[in-house]
């Protein structure tokens, strides 16, 4: 009977609200740890036009454990080519080699959105969990302690009872309001247009396109659903959004921007509002905000389905392990902690990246079209040119994220032959095992708890736990270990196995159950 009590507290039961990307990532994040996932979201099905494109090289790694980025790669453009057009003039522009040595994905990945939330869908349903469609939440009730009755429409029972409750269900969010969480911010004065067009002129294929104009940046993926391309533009807001427009209206567009093409054919076309906002906080209760619930912000560096899909991973692991973990409140405030300040970060970021990419002010506009047509054709030659690009791509595929000041992240006579800080990233250095050469995202690359011995480290006596995955380093000296969390960052530097940091931190974050020593 206590064996069942304890089986019960540690398999906490979540409700997922939002099928898109945040949401289902969490559902599967959770699931795959232990959880018990429902998924529901308030549309008929899942068909709808993607406006996400890019996949960055983190998103794909923090996605691995989970058995995605395979699958995920198969259906992507990987390293695109790209043309600039500036004027009457073509630069190629080569994506493919960034000189970024330390990740498995060092490019960028054109994919639909549709095909993300496929790959995460199926793989969802392999763990048993299946979203339940036309299911709307109309309200629910909550507390820190008793946890979250959540009252349903559509669905066959009208409530449920559930430990958590993750909202994923947009800008709008319902969750948000009805947790009376304000998302104080502003409307952008420029919109977005989105289209799926035939051209009759070919433009080279298997490429992106990519044109400066006074009014902004007109990109054309050769990645469109209804057609064979996906135009997205930027122009001063018109509109209320939602609005479509016609040929007449897109072969504009690609004029302002002298992309030398025509319009054939208009399958499918969209206005969308842009709005900056966060959310004041991300927790109240049992309750919790992702993705586009807790912050929107421009598109600039596709930004937002990669930044949703890491607030998911990184929620997804502390939801499924908050009742094995001595101190639950610290593991689940350590959420917001750690992924607020990363999206005031990617808030002011993309503002100054929007701003140079559709800033319609002369300012802008001038040194958009300046910097295009005199710099573009000299970057390839330019000294340092690589360096350059790799430091930016590093950025905007969030290789540079860690949590240093999270309670999650200790530090305890870190070992010097693994040059890593706590809260940060773990490396995807070259490594040796008992099985020969290997790379320590290999090593790490299934659900849980990782803990890496240095090759001197005695074993750390820890029970049997599925939870845990104990690795030596053979070819690094030392004593110690790194203890790697299930979003691939590290938590963990202690100079010997036999700190008891060691299992005070296991326990903390709920990879080990039991008292703390």
């Amino acid at each position: 009977m206590v064996a069942a009590v304890e089986h019960a507290m540690n398999t906490p039961r979540l409700l997922v609200v939002g099928a898109g990307p945040t949401g289902l990532a969490l559902a599967l994040q959770a699931a795959v740890l232990g959880a018990q996932v429902r998924l529901i979201d308030r549309r008929a099905n899942a068909a709808r036009p993607s406006r996400a494109m890019l996949l960055h090289s983190r998103t794909l790694e923090v996605l691995r454990p989970l058995g995605l980025a395979d699958a995920l790669i198969e259906r992507a453009i990987t390293a695109p080519r790209m043309q600039l057009h500036v004027n009457q003039r073509t630069v190629p522009v080569t994506l493919a080699d960034f000189a970024v040595d330390d990740t498995a994905y060092p490019h960028l990945s054109l994919i639909r959105q549709a095909a993300v939330e496929t790959v995460l869908t199926e793989t969802l349903a392999q763990h048993g969990v299946s979203v339940e469609w036309g299911v709307e939440l109309s309200g629910f009730t909550a507390s820190t302690q008793s946890g979250v009755r959540a009252y349903l429409h559509g669905a066959r029972y009208r409530s449920t009872e559930q430990d958590f409750l993750a909202g994923c269900d947009g800008a709008a969010s319902t969750v948000r309001r009805a947790a009376h969480i304000s998302a104080p911010g502003r409307a952008y004065r420029q919109e977005v247009v989105l289209a799926d067009v035939e051209l009759d002129d070919d433009l080279t294929p298997e490429a992106a396109h990519v044109a400066a104009g006074w009014d902004g940046l007109v990109f054309l993926f050769p990645i469109g659903e209804r057609a064979p391309w996906r135009i997205l533009a930027t122009r001063q807001a018109t509109s209320e959004g939602g609005d479509c427009i016609g040929m007449d209206d897109v072969q504009r567009i690609l004029d302002l921007a002298h992309l030398p093409t025509k319009v054939a054919g208009v399958a499918w076309s969209s206005v969308v509002p842009l709005r900056r906002q966060l959310a004041q906080c991300y927790r109240r209760g049992s309750v919790f905000l992702a993705g586009d619930a807790a912050h929107t912000h421009s598109p600039a560096g596709g930004q937002g389905m990669n930044t949703g899909i890491h607030d998911a991973i990184n929620l997804g692991w502390k939801l499924a392990l908050a009742g094995s973990s001595t101190a639950r409140d610290t593991l689940l405030d350590s959420y917001e902690v750690e992924r607020r300040p990363v999206a005031r970060t990617i808030m002011a970021l993309t503002d100054v990246v929007f701003w140079a990419e559709a800033g319609t002010d002369p300012v802008a506009s001038l040194a958009r079209t300046a910097a295009a047509r005199l710099g573009a054709p000299l970057l390839p030659g330019v000294l340092g040119w690589r360096r350059l690009v790799a430091e930016g791509f590093r950025t905007l595929a969030q290789l540079r994220t860690g949590y240093p000041r999270s309670p999650l992240s200790i530090d305890d006579r870190p070992p010097s032959s693994m040059p890593v800080g706590a809260g940060g990233r773990l490396p995807d250095m070259p490594v040796v095992v008992s099985s020969g050469p290997a790379r320590l995202h290999e090593l790490t690359a299934e659900p849980g708890t990782h803990l890496l011995l240095l090759r001197d480290a005695a074993e750390p006596g820890l029970m049997e736990n599925d939870r845990i995955r104990v690795h030596r380093l053979l070819d690094r000296p030392g004593a110690g270990l790194i203890g790697v969390r299930p979003d691939g960052y590290v938590g963990l530097r202690a100079g010997r196995t036999s700190s008891p940091s060691v299992k005070r931190w296991l326990r903390l974050t709920g990879a080990l159950s039991g008292p703390t020593p």
